[in-house]
Formats: structure tokens, C-alpha cells, sequence
């Protein structure tokens, strides 16, 4: 019989199972330091816990990272690393260096069924959700190559739509803020969604510290429609009216992310409605140009377009910032995750997972 991989279980799933064995619950807590904390997998080393279930976790359970597959380093510095899972798909993680400081960019689905139609991560077929180890695994591979202290930022802009995977992406931020997990505040992890109305408000009811981004890249119905499918679903009126909710509720200001298409958004008129939009609302809005994919027919404005559309906005709504593409030359910039490599042709609709 395999072996049970407790990568991905919490604290309390910890004081569970060593309960479950005949021990008492804080040895439970003795084992997620050693696995998160100290980073330790051989059951042998953890020298505070007793013979006996040592050897019975040894007999059962295992602790196992994520297999690497690739791993390619941009010109700036930023890293795209290629895991592949036991059904043999696979996700990609992006760490961006910022001086001394470092930001994970993490994965929450293999794939992603909202199929933004600008977005590479929508082309893979069959997404599903990761699991909570499968999360974690991308955050303590990271963590081994540059330190306990390695990282200092968390955002779940990877592939996937992390409020699709809300309660694995939520016992994921609490081993990564456990003071006996990663021990990095949540207030220093970043969820992004591209809009999907009853889980904001779920997430602004949870408790979570987190941040939240929101994808909107138009305040103009009809186009965000034609950009996110999901705005079919969920309306501009709807989507801000749980971002307000958000920020009250948390007392935090939301981000909205706003990536410019050439010719589609990146207009005066595209400015003044998302000035308009966001007015009333405790925000902070990042303008991004757009990344392009080649089998995908958007592009990318130039850099006065994008400069003028922030100058339009900054006396006008409360923070404005361009944020600079990163990893483009690596295929590592928002929006270009998917998960291929030569062997699988995966993200190039030509995934063949049983």
C-alpha cells in the first residue's frame, strides 16, 4: 500500500492523526513544526517525538515535496519552475526577486475553467483544483532553495481561479501564517480573483487576513464579457459591490488589476469609466500592458499608451501603479502560465492526462 503524504496537512489534521494513533493532540503540533518549520521528512530526526510513533509514521506516511520538471531563470532574475503532479500534470510557480525581498507566485488549479480568453493557463484542458499539499509543495520547494527566510510575499496568481479552490487555498494560508508553519503573516499573501461574486464574499466573512486583487481589465460591460467569460455571470454592478463589501469587512483596500490590451481598452473613454467605477470603493488599482501569447490574437500597447492612461487616473481615483512585466523572455509574466513543456505539449490543448 502507498504511503499516506502528509504534505498539505494542517495543525489540526496533525493533532488528529497523532490522536488517532494513541498520542497526545501537541504532538501533533511537534510534527507540523518539523514538517513546515524545520523542513525536516525523515520521521528518524524528529527527535521530540517517541520511538514508537516514529516508527508508526514510518510504517504509514511519508512527507513529499513536489517533482520538479523544469526550471528556467529570466534576465531579471525572475525563476519559473515546472512541477509535475502524481497524475502527471503540471503547474508552474513563479518567484520574482524585488532587491532582497522575494514574491511567490503560486498555483491553485492545474488549468482553469474560467477560460479568460487573453490568458494561456485556459487553453489547458480538464483543469482541476490542487490539492492543499500540492499548494504548499510549490511554497516549501521555493523555501528549500533559498532559506527559511526566502520568501517574503505570497500571491495565488498562478494558474487557476483560487476562490474555485477556496477551502484548500484557506488551509494553505494557515500553514503558511502558523508561527510553526512558514510563519509569514497573511497579510503578506495576496489572493486574486477574476471575479466570482459569492466567494468574495465568503472570503471577506472567512476571518482570513489575506489581501485580495481582483481581475477587472474594463469598467465597460460588453467588454469585459468579451475578455472574461465569467462577467457573463457575475456583472460590473455585482463585482463592486462585493468589493466594497471586502474592503469594509476587512478593512482592507482591495487591488484591481487592469492589464491593457492594444486598441480594446486602453482608452480615454476605457480610463474615465474606470475612474468612475472603482470611485467609492478603498482600492488601489495596477495597471499592467499586456503580456502576449502567441496562439492568442491580443497585444500589447506602447509605452506612452500606458503611461497616459495612468496619468488620466492618478489624480482622479486613490493609487495608481504600472507594475513592470517580469520573466517575459522565460514565458514566467502574468498571464502566459501554462503548464507545458516538450514532452506534453500541455497548455497547447493537446493535454493527454488519463
Amino acid at each position: 500500500m502507498p504511503k499516506t503524504n502528509l504534505m498539505g496537512y494542517t495543525e489540526r489534521d496533525l493533532e488528529n492523526l497523532v490522536s488517532a494513533l494513541g498520542e497526545k493532540k501537541f504532538k501533533g503540533r511537534q510534527l507540523a513544526k518539523w514538517v513546515y518549520n524545520l523542513q525536516v521528512r525523515d520521521f528518524a530526526r524528529m527527535t521530540n517525538l517517541s520511538l514508537n510513533l516514529r516508527q508508526r509514521l514510518e510504517e504509514d506516511y511519508a512527507v513529499e515535496g513536489l517533482r520538479l520538471k523544469d526550471k528556467a531563470v529570466s534576465r531579471d532574475g525572475t525563476i519559473k519552475y515546472l512541477f509535475e503532479l502524481e497524475d502527471k500534470r503540471r503547474i508552474e510557480t513563479v518567484m520574482i526577486p524585488e532587491g532582497e525581498k522575494r514574491t511567490v507566485c503560486i498555483s491553485s488549479q492545474s488549468g482553469c475553467p474560467l477560460k479568460c480568453t487573453f490568458c494561456a493557463t485556459a487553453i489547458i484542458k480538464r483543469p482541476r483544483n490542487l490539492t492543499v499539499g500540492e499548494i504548499i509543495g510549490q511554497l516549501m520547494h521555493i523555501r528549500g532553495e533559498f532559506g527559511l527566510d526566502g520568501i517574503q510575499n505570497i500571491v495565488f496568481m498562478g494558474m487557476g481561479e483560487p476562490l474555485l479552490n477556496l477551502e484548500n487555498v484557506q488551509a494553505a494560508v494557515e500553514i503558511i501564517s502558523s508561527e510553526i508553519g512558514l510563519s509569514l503573516t497573511a497579510r503578506h499573501v495576496t489572493v486574486s480573483t477574476a471575479g466570482v461574486v459569492p466567494e468574495i464574499m465568503r472570503l471577506a466573512d472567512s476571518g482570513l487576513k489575506v489581501n485580495l486583487a481582483i481581475s477587472l481589465n474594463s469598467a465597460v460591460e460588453e467588454k469585459r464579457r468579451r475578455l472574461m467569460p465569467i462577467a457573463r455571470k457575475y456583472s460590473l454592478a455585482q463585482l463592486k459591490e462585493a468589493a466594497r463589501y471586502f474592503a469594509v469587512r476587512r478593512k482592507r483596500r482591495v487591488t484591481f488589476e487592469y492589464i491593457l490590451f492594444a486598441g480594446i481598452n486602453d482608452s480615454r473613454e476605457d480610463a474615465r469609466a474606470l475612474a468612475e467605477y472603482v470611485r467609492g470603493i478603498p482600492c488601489k488599482i495596477n495597471l499592467l500592458a499586456y503580456n502576449e501569447v502567441a496562439s492568442l490574437p491580443y497585444r500589447r500597447p506602447g509605452e506612452t499608451v500606458v503611461n497616459e492612461f495612468a496619468e488620466y487616473l492618478y489624480p482622479r481615483t486613490p493609487a495608481v501603479t504600472v507594475r513592470k512585466s517580469r520573466g517575459r523572455d522565460i514565458a514566467a509574466a502574468c498571464g502566459q502560465l501554462a503548464g507545458k513543456d516538450s514532452e506534453s505539449g500541455n497548455g497547447e490543448g493537446e493535454d493527454k492526462d488519463a
